[in-house]
């Protein structure tokens, strides 16, 4: 027997075992249920999306319909007194990237926060704020604070900032709390 005969061979085995194989793929797709008739089995599962007012879900707090609960910075502030502002210095390593909290401390990528609670909005002497949170005027108040820090983006539309928010009152309590610390 010479290599030619061993090729036919195994060209014909490989045919066999193609055909078999290719047959019981056609016969069950041409069984399985499919169409524009609705019983498409849906696989996985659903995943959470935005709330039907534009704002994605993930707040602590919901309705009972399901819906997140409107952030209300007054009730944070009335949490700020029971806080610990210790716990709210652990939460502040997620801002120490881009801020200092230093008595006389340089500016980052954002500015010092070091006395932060009652200064002027966009108020550190040289630093480059958007053009947005310039406009916005007034002092950081803890409520204006709790406002910022829960959702950036939305309470000044077009800063720079580009950190998420705390999304839950206690630890944004917390924040809160130490940075009043910082005096």
């Amino acid at each position: 027997m010479d290599s030619f005969e061993l090729n036919k061979i195994a060209g014909g085995v490989l045919a066999a075992l193609l055909v078999m194989i290719g047959s019981s793929t056609i016969v069950e797709i041409a069984s399985a249920p499919h169409g524009g008739h609705g019983d498409h089995e849906i696989v996985g599962y659903k995943l959470p999306g935005p709330s039907g007012d534009g704002d994605a879900a993930g707040g602590d707090a919901t309705h009972a319909a399901g819906a997140p609960a409107e952030f209300d910075a007054a009730e944070v502030v009335t949490l700020v007194a029971e806080a610990s502002a210790e716990k709210g210095q652990g939460h502040f390593k997620k801002c120490q990237g881009c801020h200092t909290a230093d008595q006389g401390g340089k500016n980052k990528i954002g500015p010092n926060l070091w006395g932060i609670v009652g200064r002027t909005v966009a108020g550190v002497d040289g630093f480059n704020y958007s053009t947005a949170l310039k406009e916005k005027g007034g002092d950081w108040s803890q409520e204006a604070l709790a406002g910022f820090l829960h959702n950036p983006k939305k309470y000044v539309s077009g800063t720079k900032m580009v950190f998420k928010g705390f999304k839950k009152d206690g630890q944004l309590a917390e924040m809160l709390a130490y940075l009043n610390s910082l005096k």
